[in-house]
C-alpha cells in the first residue's frame, strides 16, 4: 500500500504522543539504489554542519532540504544552497532548497536518498535510526550516539534496514593515521604494549544557571530526549556563530572531550589494535578520584590504552614506536629516528621535511612487502558517496564507530562512576559483578527513546 507524506507524518505525530518516537519499517525500506546524482537533507546547520555542507554540495549531490531548530542557521543554509545552485545554473538545479525545523520533514520525503546528521550528540541515535527506518543511508558526525545502548541499536539498524552508514570519524581518510595503524598492525614496531591517547576532560553534569533566550529558537526541539532545563547560550548560542558551542562538555548532551576527541584518537587506537569488531574486557579509572587523566582501557591481549596529556595517539612496540597526530608523524626503532615530523619549526611547504613525506619514509622502508594493508579512503565524503553507490561499508561504517564509540563510554563512565568496569565486547554486557545496566543507557524524556 502507498503511504503519502502527510499520512506518514500524521503517523509519527500520534506515535510520539502516546509512545516512543518510532518509525514504521515498511516505510520506503529502499531495495533499489538511489538516482545517479545522490539527493541529500541536512540536519543540524552548526558550524561543523557548513563544512559538511560545503564538501557535499561539491560532490555529484543535490542538496534538496536543511534542518536547524535555529532559524537564522536554518535560513543561512537554505540561502547558501540555493546561492550555490543559482551561480551554477550548468547544474540544471530547479526550485529552492527546502528549510525545516523539524527533522522528520526531511525524513518523510520520499525524494531524498540520504542524510547528513550534525546535531548536538544527545539527537544522533534518535534522527540516525529514524533515518535508516524510512531507507536513507546516513552520514553521522562522530560520536556516533551518547551512550552504548543507543550504539547497540544504531549497529543493529543499519543491519536489519541494509543501509549504508558513515561515522565522521574522518581521521582514518588522512594517510598518516593509516600508515601509523599499517606500521603497527604489521609488526614494524614489534609487539604491541601499550598506546596513549592524549585529548581533553572527560565529561561534567551540567549546572548552567537560566538566561533570557532571544526568539527564533526552538529550545523545547533543541533539548528533544534531553530532560528539561532552562535556556543557556553556551548550550545553543543564538544564531551564527563560528566556534563549537560548548554543550558537548555535559553528559546530558555530549561526553565531554572523551566523546568527542576520543571518537578521534581512541578511534585510530582501535584501528592499530585491529579491534575494529570488538573492545576492551576490562576498564580502569584514575589512581586519583576525580582526576582527569588516567583511566585506561584494558584489552585481551594485555595491551592497554591510557588517557594521557596532550593531544595525539602514541603507540609503543617491543622495537619502537609510532606517534601520529593530524599532519604530524614520527617513528623510532630503539634509538633510532626513522620518520620524524612534528610541524613545530618546519612549514608544510617545505617537500622534503612534510608530514607526508615522512610518512612516505616509513612507507617504504617497513611496508613494501606489508601482510595488512588497511581499507584506504582519500576523501572522507567521497568514500560515503561511493559506498553509497556501491553498497559497501565505508571506512567508519556503524560497525567501526560503534566499537569506538563504545570505547569512549566505557571510559567516561569509568572516570564518572570511579570504579573498575569488567567488559564483555562481545555480548555489550558488564561482567563480574561491575558496573550498572543503568549506566548503558540514560532517561529519555518522551516521546523520544531508543
Amino acid at each position: 500500500m502507498q503511504t503519502s507524506r502527510r499520512t506518514f507524518l500524521k503517523q509519527i505525530a500520534a506515535s510520539t504522543t502516546v509512545a516512543p518516537f518510532i518509525l514504521p519499517s515498511h516505510i520506503w525500506a529502499a531495495e533499489t539504489k538511489p538516482n545517479s546524482k545522490l539527493t541529500m537533507g541536512f540536519i543540524g546547520m552548526g558550524k561543523q554542519s557548513r563544512g559538511l555542507l560545503g564538501g557535499f554540495l561539491g560532490q555529484d549531490t543535490q542538496v534538496l532540504a536543511v534542518c536547524d531548530v535555529d532559524t537564522t542557521r536554518r535560513e543561512n543554509a537554505k540561502k547558501r544552497v540555493d546561492d550555490y545552485y543559482a551561480q551554477r545554473p550548468e547544474l540544471k538545479v530547479t526550485g529552492s532548497c527546502a528549510a525545516y525545523n523539524d527533522f522528520r520533514e526531511i525524513i518523510a520525503r520520499k525524494d531524498i536518498d540520504a542524510v547528513c546528521i550534525a546535531t548536538p550528540d544527545h539527537w544522533h541515535a534518535i534522527i540516525t535510526i529514524a533515518a535508516l527506518r524510512a531507507g536513507k543511508d546516513v552520514y553521522c558526525e562522530k560520536p556516533l550516539t551518547q551512550n552504548i545502548h543507543e550504539a547497540i541499536e544504531v549497529m543493529r539498524a543499519v543491519n536489519k534496514n541494509r543501509r549504508v552508514l558513515q561515522t565522521g570519524s574522518m581521521q582514518r581518510s588522512s594517510k598518516e593515521f593509516r600508515v601509523a595503524c599499517e606500521l603497527v598492525q604489521n609488526g614494524a614496531i614489534g609487539k604491541l604494549t601499550h598506546v596513549e591517547c592524549s585529548f581533553g576532560d572527560p565529561a561534567i553534569r551540567c549546572d548552567l544557571p537560566e538566561e533570557p533566550m532571544e526568539p527564533g529558537l526552538d529550545w523545547n526541539f533543541w533539548l528533544g530526549p534531553a530532560q528539561i532545563r532552562p535556556y543557556n547560550s553556551i548550550l545553543s548560542p543564538r544564531g551564527m556563530h563560528d566556534h563549537f558551542p560548548s554543550w558537548r562538555k555535559y553528559i546530558e548532551f555530549g561526553g565531554g572531550m572523551v566523546t568527542d576527541w576520543g571518537a578521534h584518537h581512541l578511534d585510530i587506537a582501535q584501528w592499530g589494535l585491529g579491534m575494529d569488531n570488538s573492545g576492551p574486557v576490562e576498564v580502569l579509572p584514575p589512581a586519583t578520584a576525580g582526576a582527569k587523566r588516567g583511566a585506561k582501557l584494558v584489552y585481551a591481549n594485555g595491551v592497554t590504552v591510557e588517557h594521557k596529556e596532550g593531544f595525539g595517539v602514541h603507540f609503543y612496540g617491543t622495537e619502537g614506536e609510532v606517534q601520529v597526530n593530524r599532519g604530524k608523524f614520527t617513528m623510532k626503532r630503539g634509538s633510532e629516528m626513522i620518520a620524524s615530523y612534528t610541524g613545530d619549526k618546519k612549514k608544510e611547504a617545505d617537500k622534503k621535511t612534510s608530514c607526508m613525506a615522512q610518512v612516505q619514509i616509513a612507507e617504504k622502508q617497513f611496508l613494501k612487502d606489508a601482510k595488512i594493508k588497511l581499507y584506504e579512503s582519500k576523501s572522507h565524503l567521497g568514500d560515503f558517496l561511493d559506498c553509497v553507490k556501491s553498497r559497501k561499508k565505508p571506512i567508519t561504517s556503524e560497525i567501526v564507530g560503534g566499537h569506538s564509540v563504545i570505547c569512549c563510554h566505557l571510559m567516561n563512565l569509568a572516570y564518572l562512576n570511579s570504579q573498575k568496569i569488567k567488559w564483555d565486547p562481545k555480548k555489550f554486557a558488564f561482567t563480574d559483578g561491575t558496573g550498572d545496566p543503568k549506566w548503558l543507557t540514560r532517561d529519555y524524556r518522551g516521546p523520544w527513546k531508543v
